[in-house]
């Protein structure tokens, strides 16, 4: 059966469940390259800390070295002294130099792994996944979710493994010099605790709703990037204008709720940090002569103090881009958790060459909570026949041609090829045995040669001239100006939707398969090349079993075998001839597309 839908997008209440420090947790076990060397970060760090805490010491030892009461100053102790400080601050801060340095390192490393890692994901989960989520929000997790987790790696991992350390520092040796003042300090800045604890419980909520919007607007805007020519032929600009802008006000929302939870963050470190400088000032004045401090001492506990509030605004700043961070990082997380519906065998069947025999037994599927989209479906194809597979919109048609490629698993029955269970058979094996042609004859960015090779990476240029002239389509390439380096642009904009079809055909060609699954390549075609396109179809069927969606029954008129889908169930199979006499749903189909393809005729 397949498995319970998990949320690919992130929700805006899961965050009740799961907290800030088991996402961390979470995400560190998923990129190890964050962990690798951490000790040597951590003790890195405590050199940093040492050496920012130099500078109190300095002042407190050039005060009460001697009394200063004569008004005389002995220089070359305080000369001695300043200058070991010097040295241990420039190594201190070459050493803060490298960690930073070797952490961007890691982080980089991390992030480029973690965002192979989600491209694979996505590119391993099934139809139904990618027919339930939107695809600007499947790239947002590889782009602005992964970039808030690069800048929270390079630069918020120092400040955790820096600033704890010296407040920790900073506490130690202001209790060296004062244990009495040093808990002053500590309880004035103590209720920053809870009260940040407060914040950043809401501050998570309101990044991870961030983050969604932030996939709602990438979504929206890809959609009208794509959509472009299709909004302008319709005069729909002002339409996706307004759609446009909802999900940037959301967006923006979003953000300010975020933004308010971070001003809070600052003020409310600049406030304590205020009143702990004050409680100690007052205190220390207050009880000198009864606690022993000398002025030097003094000084140097308000300075530590003031230095205390640092290191504190440093991990308040710092928490707003963890929140970040955590936000994205539960997001990928989600995407890397999704189940796998299609696991490949370890040790997989290989088809033998040659038009492959197809057997569907009791097949049922259904698109997560939805109803079936294939009802028992049972039929045997022989090997090399011509297949249409013919219906209505939604009854199934399309469904079952991409069980065929495994694209899905069937969530009830099986599929055979030549006798064996698709789910046991090699899956290099598989795609070299079965190829499908997509209706848009989608193409990448890169000339006709590099779109024909993809998928066949060892095919020499000789190969794919080859696999043209296997279909009589050597003459068209002749045409174009630079050939098989003709750029094809995005999408394969540069070429006709017709063109576009003859590339892909020639691509499985090349791949010479026993199985090939079009969904009808010739449906959306320009007369121009129909013609040429219907006989390098017919070319590239030759000793191969053809299962074709048929959107135009003039590919089923042509079939050896239609079988017939309605509501998702294998209703009628036979030959064009024998369905038509039966009088049942392909033949009520025939007769209605006879009846348009003729008042088009009449109209042309």
């Amino acid at each position: 059966m397949t498995a319970p839908a998990v949320e690919l997008l992130g929700s805006d209440e899961e965050h009740h469940t799961v907290g800030a420090l088991q996402i961390l947790r979470r995400g560190l076990a998923a990129s190890p390259e964050l962990r690798q060397g951490l000790v040597v970060t951590v003790v890195m760090g405590l050199a940093v800390a040492v050496g920012r805490l130099t500078v109190p010491v300095i002042i407190q030892l050039a005060l009460d070295r001697e009394p200063l009461d004569d008004g005389s100053v002995e220089t070359g102790g305080i000369v001695t002294i300043s200058a070991i400080a010097v040295g241990v601050i420039v190594v201190a801060g070459l050493v803060g130099w490298w960690t930073q340095r070797r952490l961007v390192d890691r982080a980089e490393e991390a992030i480029a792994n973690l965002r192979i890692r989600a491209f694979d994901h996505i590119h391993r989960l099934s139809v139904a996944d990618h027919n339930d989520t939107k695809r600007g929000v499947l790239v947002a997790r590889v782009t602005s979710d992964a970039e808030a987790l690069a800048r929270f790696a390079q630069w918020g991992l120092f400040s955790w493994t820096i600033n704890p350390a010296l407040i920790v520092g900073i506490v130690v040796v202001l209790a060296a010099y004062s244990w009495q003042l040093a808990i002053v300090s500590v309880v004035a800045y103590a209720p920053v605790v809870p009260v940040l604890s407060w914040i950043q419980k809401r501050q998570i909520v309101a990044y991870d709703t961030f983050r969604t919007r932030v996939s709602d607007m990438l979504s929206a805007f890809s959609e009208a990037v794509m959509g472009a020519a299709v909004i302008r032929a319709y005069g729909a600009q002002d339409e996706v204008r307004h759609k446009l802008q909802r999900t940037i006000d959301r967006r923006y929302s979003a953000r300010m709720v975020a933004n308010r939870y971070m001003a809070m963050v600052f003020v409310v470190g600049d406030v304590f940090g205020a009143v702990a400088l004050v409680a100690v000032l007052v205190t220390g004045l207050w009880q000198r002569t009864a606690w022993g401090l000398e002025p030097g001492a003094l000084i140097a506990c308000l300075f530590l103090t003031t230095m205390l509030h640092g290191p504190i605004a440093d991990l308040a700043e710092t928490m707003d881009q963890t929140q970040t961070a955590v936000a994205g990082w539960r997001k990928i997380l989600n995407l890397l958790d999704h189940p796998i519906d299609i696991i490949e065998p370890d040790d997989g069947v290989t088809l033998e060459p040659g038009a492959i025999e197809i057997a569907a037994i009791d097949v049922d599927f259904s698109y997560r909570d939805s109803g079936l989209a294939l009802d028992e479906v049972s039929i045997v194809i022989p090997a090399g026949t011509k297949v249409a597979v013919v219906g209505a919109t939604g009854s199934g048609k399309t469904t079952f041609a991409k069980l065929l490629c495994r694209l899905a698993d069937p969530t009830g029955g099986r599929i055979e090829l030549n006798g064996t269970d698709l789910r046991s058979i090699d899956p290099v094996s598989r795609m070299h045995s079965v190829r499908m042609v997509p209706q848009d004859g989608f193409l990448f960015d890169a000339t006709i040669g590099e779109n024909v090779g993809f998928g066949t990476t060892s095919a020499s240029e000789a190969e794919i001239l080859a696999a043209f002239d296997a279909l009589d389509l050597g003459w068209w390439l002749a045409k174009l100006p630079e050939g098989l380096d003709t750029e094809v642009g995005k999408r394969g904009e540069n070429l006709s939707v017709g063109e576009r079809q003859l590339v892909a055909l020639a691509r499985a060609q090349l791949a010479d398969p026993g199985l090939l699954v079009l969904d009808e390549a010739t449906s959306a075609v320009d007369p121009e090349t129909d013609q040429a396109l219907t006989h390098a179809l017919r070319r590239l069927a030759e000793g191969r079993t053809l299962v074709s969606v048929a959107h135009r029954l003039a590919t089923a008129e042509a079939a050896d075998l239609v079988i017939v889908f309605d509501h998702g169930r294998l209703v009628e199979h036979g030959s064009h001839h024998q369905l038509v006499a039966r009088g049942g749903i392909y033949s009520a189909l025939h007769r209605a597309w006879i009846g348009n393809t003729r008042s088009g005729d009449q109209v042309a």
